[in-house]
């Protein structure tokens, strides 16, 4: 008998330790990168369901070598907006904008892009208290880009976040951190485009995320996590990657008219030329699709909550919406996602 006393008092000290865990506390969004905002049914309803957060690409900053100058590109149209939807723009600037814009115009280039979130926000009366700037900033441009960000928050008086890349976290100490409230860590396209049919997916793999994910639990800056819902088909032919497209899946690399399944799952070769969602597809041209879904998710959020430091709240935004793929990721699928942070 007293053994089994001894296992019940056990049991008893462990039960208010396990009751105390806390469930995951993380917030759920979606990025929105199309530059006309228009929500379908489906897509409406899952973003009320998972909480109603959208980070919507309001436009790009390139460089125009003919004119020199940095110039807005793909400004979105925003159409019907949803009632209580919250909204936090996101404006996207090419590092080749960072390497050629003077000194002096840093400063400039944040009053216009300031000006220009706020007369897209006006027009629909969006109301927004945080902006995510997105650049995969170089050593060589690192001073002005930060600069950018300090200029800016001056500016817009709003939460500032960054897209952080994984090398950015490793190398932190070269690359520099970004003077923002919070990074967003983009966990996703880790790997290098090629045209090995046996390579692991570009996307996401456990491999490449492991050679740089040990290092977030001594990155300075409070993160939320961007995580991958899209897939896409690498264009071969004679060996190179001559293009990649989002809009061409499995539905299309499966029809038995023009393909032929080889060496795998998700490889496919043409058996004739012809035009596919208006690309010139050569006979013999090889497509290797790669793919995200529910398992891939799981094994990502499974990796990085094992590094992710502790804080006291998470977002995890998903992307994107605009070209979601429903049938495999639905309500219950993003939020036992989310649930894991």
């Amino acid at each position: 008998m007293l053994k089994y006393f001894w296992w019940f008092i056990i049991v008893a000290l462990l039960l208010p330790v396990a009751s105390c865990r806390k469930p995951g506390n993380a917030s759920t969004a979606f990025y929105y990168w199309k530059t006309n905002f228009n929500l379908n049914r489906q897509q409406a309803a899952l973003l009320k369901q998972t909480g109603n957060n959208a980070y919507i690409h309001f436009f790009d900053v390139s460089w125009n070598d003919q004119e020199k100058r940095s110039y807005p590109n793909a400004v979105v149209q925003l159409n019907e907006i949803p009632a209580g939807l919250n909204i936090i723009p996101v404006i996207y600037i090419t590092n080749k904008t960072f390497e050629n814009i003077a000194d002096t115009a840093v400063t400039t280039l944040a009053v216009h892009c300031n000006r220009l979130i706020n007369e897209l926000a006006a027009e629909k009366k969006i109301g927004y208290t945080t902006v995510q700037v997105d650049c995969d900033w170089s050593l060589s441009t690192r001073g002005k880009y930060f600069s950018f960000l300090t200029a800016f928050k001056k500016l817009s008086q709003k939460q500032l976040e960054a897209t952080i890349r994984l090398h950015q976290v490793k190398f932190k100490d070269r690359t520099g951190i970004p003077s923002v409230d919070r990074g967003v860590l983009m966990f996703y396209n880790m790997g290098k485009l090629n045209a090995g049919l046996h390579q692991p997916n570009s996307i996401y793999n456990e491999e490449d995320a492991g050679k740089y994910i040990d290092y977030l639990s001594v990155y300075p800056l409070k993160l939320d996590i961007a995580l991958p819902l899209f897939s896409w088909a690498i264009h071969i032919r004679d060996g190179r990657v001559i293009q990649v497209y989002g809009k061409i899946g499995r539905q299309q690399l499966a029809d038995r008219s023009h393909f032929k399944q080889i060496e795998g799952q998700a490889n496919y070769r043409a058996t004739a030329s012809f035009f596919m969602e208006g690309v010139y597809v050569k006979q013999n041209d090889i497509f290797k699709l790669e793919e995200t879904d529910g398992n891939t998710l799981n094994t990502a959020a499974k990796q990085i909550t094992q590094h992710l430091p502790k804080q006291q709240h998470t977002t995890i935004i998903y992307y994107e919406l605009a070209n979601i793929d429903l049938s495999k990721f639905n309500q219950e699928t993003i939020t036992q996602i989310s649930a894991r942070f």
